[in-house]
């Protein structure tokens, strides 16, 4: 990847390197800020870490629910990753610039690791299903093969859209303005800096954020639909309760990540406020994995027994 991106940049850019305007209207809180979003990192790092050991550890938990929920927590640790240490150097030192390589580099992982996050969600859901509304037939289903294969094929997936993307989008000529106003490099704000035309490129980016979120989405909703109904027909009402706290939490973050990602993406350029963005991003990359990791799966041992 920064190979290729050193080769583009020999090869018509003048660009070396872009500086990430940031949070303008608190910089001066800078020093106030660096300790509140560490914290808020550690934490979701912590909680992730926390998550991916006790389901290695216990072999009780090493099941389809717990094997995606330690999968999407090592995703999780990567995505906050790829973005949150370069904000806290902003914040703490005040050091804007990063090389073109670099940024195209930050983009790609953020993206790619937000992309399959999302369609581990889909599969994470449809486990769910399967569980609750399937029983009888999900062991036979639902087999460790069968899990390796939905993970793999979630990657696989994400990493050729979007390698493809990036790549398309380090291609154009990078002649002039190198101010990102964004805390981290996105491929909306780069390309707007562009000299190239852009156009064919939007579209394309257009195209593949609806093509994975609507995609993870259609199946989220289908699965929790049926899901929903099964719980409704329950005959206690202490079950159809306890159910519905137990998934209710999933379905805040699924809400966060999905709203922030369709907020940021899928609208049309005109539309496209950048200084919107950053907050819309700032809850997609701290808040939403500030959240217990557990919630990111509706199915605790209450919900899948029923």
């Amino acid at each position: 990847m920064e190979k290729l991106l050193s080769e583009e940049l020999r090869n018509g850019t003048t660009v070396q390197e872009f500086i990430l305007e940031g949070f303008p209207a608190v910089r001066h809180l800078g020093k106030v800020l660096f300790p509140v979003h560490l914290l808020a990192y550690l934490a979701s790092l912590t909680g992730n870490a926390i998550i991916i050991t006790i389901t290695c550890a216990h072999s009780r938990l090493q099941t389809p629910m717990y094997f995606f929920l330690s999968v999407f927590s090592v995703f999780e640790c990567c995505f906050t990753s790829a973005v949150i240490p370069k904000l806290l150097v902003i914040f703490l030192l005040g050091s804007q610039t990063i090389s073109f390589a670099a940024c195209f580099v930050q983009a790609f992982f953020f993206i790619f690791l937000g992309a399959t996050g999302s369609l581990l969600m889909a599969v994470m859901s449809l486990d769910r299903y399967l569980a609750i509304c399937k029983p009888l037939h999900y062991a036979t289903i639902m087999s460790l093969r069968t899990c390796f294969l939905l993970v793999a094929a979630c990657v696989a997936m994400g990493l050729t859209l979007i390698t493809a993307l990036v790549t398309k989008v380090s291609q154009l000529s990078f002649c002039g303005p190198n101010v990102i106003p964004h805390f981290f490099c996105d491929l909306g704000p780069l390309i707007q800096l562009s000299c190239s035309d852009t156009g064919s490129v939007e579209l394309l980016v257009f195209g593949l954020a609806f093509f994975i979120l609507f995609t993870s989405l259609i199946i989220t909703v289908i699965a929790y639909g049926n899901i929903a109904v099964t719980v409704v027909r329950l005959p206690s009402a202490k079950e159809r309760q306890k159910a519905f706290s137990t998934c209710s939490s999933h379905l805040i973050v699924l809400s966060l990540m999905y709203g922030s990602c369709v907020f940021i993406y899928v609208k049309p350029k005109k539309t496209n406020r950048l200084d919107s963005n950053r907050e819309a991003s700032l809850v997609n990359t701290v808040v939403t994995p500030l959240l217990p990791p557990s919630s990111t799966l509706c199915g605790t041992s209450r919900c899948a027994r029923l």
